[in-house]
């Protein structure tokens, strides 16, 4: 991360869309969102009311924050469009995901499946190839994205990824350590 970046207005969460997950992510979820809200930080998310995803949502838009979603119209009936806040219907995945990098300063990363995964290694590719400088925080709620980082780690060993690819990212262990790491330089967080 760039040594000065400014306090991000837009904060786009990627995270579980299950309502199955842990309800500890759950309520987590719920708490970031109330945290965005209290900082005065627009969510930005994928527009669903189920699982992390409805609960980051509900959270923000329950305590007063600016929420905004986009969503893919083939998945209305299965991320059930959360139609309480201000929401972009989009045709498809790739439309979805480059609305919501336009629309945030930072990115935030909550437990989460496969579409997250998607979402994520698309964001710090692009980030690696220096298409952006925007943070980038990983919520590292009880070692969840230990393996994912083991991965990193393993392609840097392996002379696939440079070693730099270490500073796309910052992680922290609970929630209400985001807020800080998102408006502090990385080598502060």
């Amino acid at each position: 991360m760039p040594s000065a970046f400014r306090r991000p207005d837009s904060v786009c969460v990627y995270c579980g869309s299950s309502n199955q997950a842990d309800p500890r992510y759950l309520d987590a979820a719920t708490q970031f969102g109330k945290d965005l809200a209290a900082n005065d930080m627009r969510l930005v998310y994928g527009g669903g009311g189920v699982g992390l995803m409805g609960r980051v949502a509900r959270g923000a838009h329950e305590a007063g924050g600016r929420v905004l979603g986009i969503m893919p119209d083939f998945l209305r009936s299965r991320e059930i469009l959360f139609d309480e806040v201000e929401t972009i219907v989009v045709p498809n995945m790739h439309e979805r995901k480059m609305i919501m990098f336009q629309e945030s300063d930072a990115f935030v990363v909550l437990p989460g499946g496969i579409g997250t995964l998607e979402e994520i290694v698309e964001l710090l590719s692009w980030r690696r190839l220096d298409l952006h400088q925007k943070p980038v925080v990983f919520a590292n709620l009880d070692g969840f994205w230990n393996p994912l980082f083991q991965l990193f780690e393993h392609t840097i060993e392996a002379n696939l990824t440079p070693p730099d690819f270490r500073e796309a990212w910052v992680s922290v262990d609970s929630i209400d350590q985001i807020i800080g790491a998102l408006t502090k330089p990385a080598e502060a967080a």
